[in-house]
């Protein structure tokens, strides 16, 4: 979830690599049982995060965000689906938390010293 005040001490990036992961686990957790609506869509997120503070301030693009995130194996790509009931429409690529993604953002929220 985006934070409502401005910046956190961490720097732009991983605030925003956090963010997303937290999206996408939250998406997941949220449907669990059902795989086809337990991924997001780059549009979804970056709706999801548009009044993020990193993102508001143009420091973080989502779409580079989300390919670091690919490239580290923290967020799995998943092929365009078939038509979407949820969505309304087919799905285009889709993103989805993956298991290391997950022991990651639960060892910084664990880490840390506060839940944002």
């Amino acid at each position: 979830m985006a934070t409502p005040s401005g910046p956190p001490a961490n720097d732009p990036i991983r605030a925003t690599l956090l963010a997303i992961l937290k999206q996408l686990n939250h998406v997941e957790s949220m449907h669990e049982g059902k795989a086809s609506d337990q991924a997001l869509e780059l549009t979804e997120i970056e709706r999801q995060l548009s009044d993020f503070w990193a993102v508001e301030e143009g420091k973080v693009k989502i779409a580079l965000a989300v390919g670091l995130l690919l490239r580290n194996g923290l967020v799995a790509a998943r092929a365009p689906g078939d038509f979407s009931w949820q969505r309304q429409r087919s799905a285009r690529q889709l993103y989805q938390i993956t298991a290391d993604g997950k022991k990651f953002l639960v060892e910084v929220l664990r880490t840390s010293d506060r839940i944002s």
